[in-house]
């Protein structure tokens, strides 16, 4: 593989736009960061011609893309065909995500990333699974039937990929105490969410090791004062908090209010992504309810969200506009916090020697010009 030095482009390190630099990379790594008149001998220089570049974008929460759900299609192909369509939009990693379905769906969700992460399929680096451990109550679009109390053997099938990153998101206080602690100790990163629970319901779940919250602000109740609940937990902790920035989802104030409270370190970009990104479709299934896609959101026939029509470009632009940050942290809050939440900052979410060589090109418009995963 060739090694190349990218020059003509800004590059983001810790924070800073930096200007007259090149990135050199061999292949899988960034191997350095050096003003660009001083290039050493064996790299080959590409001309970018302006523009930016960034940590390539990390979506812990896809659930399909390129008209493919992973429910429907838990196969090689199918997490082949999601991983594809986002990198069209700068996701250079992500979790394909089964969200509530019956044990035998998600072994073959299991086995679909593991055989894809052991063939080298570009940009997969785990599994979230959704479910179906979840308070029925605030199920969302969910299937009611497949929600069900975790025992022994959902745990045994949760700490079953054997490779890569696993990210199970449930209601804490649907999980008997210890349950969490016993995926945390099996190497899975736990996250709250479709849930009622109580601020001390989730300070419980964090002392086993809770890390994250799915999707704040949604399929939880809002933050009272003297009821804080999953919300006012999230806010007053250290978890890492997803946020699906579709101007349906969440509105700018509690956006702003959120940054406020947590910062771009502990705040993470997700899609949220249904079949519709990257494909001209207007509606699929989700089991047996019709999904709708109009005016940028996906819907049933009842009016429920049913995840979203969102692509990490646009959600970082939508950070930017919605939440007053710049462009530098919403690049941070699309990379390199998820890569914190999974274990892998420092190689991943990060332009700097020794990370991989995942980066994604920004035009001076914030529209994706091309992306690199492992340097390719």
């Amino acid at each position: 593989m060739t090694k190349t030095a990218l020059i003509g482009a800004q590059i983001l390190v810790q924070g800073r736009w930096l200007t007259g630099q090149a990135l050199l990379i061999d292949p899988p790594a960034i191997v350095d960061i050096t003003p660009d008149t001083d290039i050493p001998p064996g790299f080959e220089p590409v001309r970018l011609h302006g523009g930016l570049l960034a940590p390539g974008f990390i979506d812990t929460q896809v659930n399909g893309g390129g008209g493919v759900l992973f429910n429907e299609r838990p196969t090689i192909d199918g997490v082949r065909a999601i991983a594809e369509a986002h990198r069209t939009f700068g996701t250079t990693g992500l979790l394909p995500t089964l969200i509530s379905d019956d044990y035998d769906v998600i072994a073959k969700g299991i086995a679909a990333v593991r055989e894809a992460m052991a063939q080298g399929i570009p940009g997969v680096l785990g599994i979230h699974i959704e479910g179906p451990f979840l308070n029925v109550e605030k199920k969302g679009i969910h299937d009611a039937s497949k929600i069900r109390r975790m025992d022994s053997e959902a745990v045994a099938l949760l700490a079953s990929l054997g490779t890569g990153k696993t990210l199970v998101t449930l209601a804490p206080e649907m999980v008997a105490p210890g349950l969490i602690a016993e995926l945390v100790a099996r190497g899975v990163i736990v996250a709250a969410g479709h849930t009622l629970a109580t601020s001390e319901d989730v300070d419980r779940a964090a002392a086993e090791g809770l890390r994250a919250m799915t999707h704040l602000f949604n399929a939880m109740p809002p933050l009272a004062g003297r009821s804080p609940g999953a919300v006012g937990a999230a806010l007053a902790s250290s978890l890492i908090c997803g946020l699906i920035l579709d101007g349906h989802h969440v509105h700018p104030t509690a956006l702003k209010a959120a940054l406020r409270a947590k910062g771009p370190k502990e705040l993470m970009l997700v899609t949220d992504a249904m079949p519709t990104v990257g494909a001209d479709i207007e509606k699929f299934s989700l089991g047996a309810t019709e999904i709708f896609r109009a005016e940028g959101a996906l819907r049933s026939a009842e009016g429920t969200l049913a995840g979203s029509d969102l692509d990490m470009i646009r959600a970082v632009r939508n950070a930017v506009s919605m939440m007053d940050v710049s462009l530098a942290d919403a690049c941070i809050m699309a990379s390199a916090t998820p890569a914190d939440l999974l274990g892998l900052a420092r190689t991943y979410g990060c332009l700097a020697p020794g990370a991989r060589a995942d980066i994604v090109h920004l035009t001076d418009a914030v529209a994706i010009a091309r992306t690199w995963i492992g340097g390719e």
